[in-house]
C-alpha cells in the first residue's frame, strides 16, 4: 500500500507540473488545477486512514507539499482574476 501511495503521489505531482508549465490563457485553467489539486488532498487523506495513517511520515509531509500548492493556487487564481481584463 505504501507503493501505491507513493506511486499515486508522483503520478499526481507530475500531472500537476505539466498542467502548470502548459500556457494559460486564463484564470479558469488555473483553478481546474487548483481543484485537481484539493482533489488529491482528498485522495491522500483516504489513503491514510486506509493505511491507519503508518507511513514513517510520508503522507504527512507529502499532504504538506499538496496543502502549500493548494494554498498558492488559490492566491494564483485570485491574482489572476484581477488581472484579467
Amino acid at each position: 500500500m505504501e507503493r501505491l501511495l507513493a506511486v499515486s503521489a508522483l503520478a499526481l505531482s507530475f500531472v500537476a507540473g505539466a498542467a502548470m508549465s502548459a500556457e494559460v490563457r486564463d484564470w479558469r485553467d488555473l483553478d481546474a488545477v487548483h481543484g485537481h489539486v484539493v482533489e488529491a488532498l482528498h485522495e491522500m487523506e483516504r489513503a491514510a486512514k486506509a493505511n491507519h495513517y503508518d507511513m514513517q511520515g510520508h503522507a504527512k509531509r507529502a499532504e504538506e507539499h499538496l496543502r502549500a500548492a493548494e494554498r498558492e493556487l488559490g492566491l494564483a487564481v485570485d491574482a489572476a482574476k484581477a488581472t484579467a481584463p
